[in-house]
Order: structure tokens, then sequence, then C-alpha cells
């Protein structure tokens, strides 16, 4: 049960990557905001704080979601996937991870956290994925640097790697 206290601040626990967290969040705070500034995970960009540019893309309760237009209130009791679970326990990239880095899928970086979390949900769905699918599940993300092909070819490989 969400309980507000005297502060005005909700307290909000989710489990993120497995592992059962809390922290306080104001009715308004968003859940890049809480899972930056209150959980201390830093893998989730915010780039244009409207749901367009994809770099807060996290999987809330197994659907995609854009952290930036979703309240962290409105997660309370929620699992939530963000990048930071991606790895393995000892450190080791998982397929995704491992086809960007062959594939030099990133450039600046700022983008490839709300790609990957995109693409990991796609995969889940889509194991051996076409070229125009993966397009398709791209539009919904802004990467100023690569020209998305490589993204693709690394999706591609991934997919590929998984079947």
């Amino acid at each position: 049960m969400l309980r507000i206290g005297s502060d005005r601040k909700a307290r909000v626990t989710v489990t993120v990557n497995g592992r059962r967290m809390s922290g306080h969040a104001a009715p308004r705070m968003l859940l890049a905001d809480f899972l930056r500034h209150e959980l201390g995970l830093f893998g989730t960009h915010v780039g244009c704080e409207h749901g367009v540019c994809g770099a807060c893309t996290v999987i809330v309760d197994g659907a995609v979601s854009r952290s930036c237009l979703r309240y962290a209130v409105q997660c309370d009791g929620s699992e939530i996937r963000t990048v930071e679970g991606l790895a393995g326990d000892d450190g080791e990239l998982n397929a995704l991870q491992r086809a960007f880095n062959r594939r030099g899928a990133l450039q600046c970086g700022f983008c490839t956290a709300g790609i990957l979390m995109s693409a990991t949900r796609f995969l889940e769905e889509t194991p051996a994925p076409t070229r125009e699918q993966v397009r398709d599940m791209l539009s919904g993300h802004i990467c100023r640097c690569t020209g998305y092909e490589q993204i693709v070819r690394a999706v591609l490989d991934a997919g590929g790697e998984n079947s």
C-alpha cells in the first residue's frame, strides 16, 4: 500500500533487476528521476523528457516503458528491468551487449541504454527478427551518432546468437 508521509513523499518499493529496492518520491517524481536519484541507478538516461527520444526506456512489468512518462508512485510494487541488469552477476555481457560491442553499435552511448532495453524485450518476443522488424522497433529511438545501421546489425546478430 502506498503511503504518503508528512513531507508529502511516498515510499515506493519496486523490484529492480531482481532486487527489491525502496525510496521516497514526491507525487510527480518521474520514474527516471526515481531510478537515478533515489536508487542510484544511473544507466537510464533522460533526453527529451517527452517520451520521444527513447533514451529513458526501461521494462516495467514486462512491457517496454518510457520512464520519463511515468510517475514513480505509479510503479510501486512493479518489477523493473534496467540496463544495469543486462550483464550477468559476474559482469559478463549478454548476447545483445556483445553484439553491440562487436558491431560498434554505439558512439557517445547516450541513447544506448534505452535501445538495449527495447531490443532486449523485442528479442524476447521476436528471437529471429527480420531487418524490417528491427528497423520498426528502432523507430522509437533517436540516435544522433551511429546512423542506425550498426545497431540494426547488432540486434540481428544477437537474435542469431540467441536462436
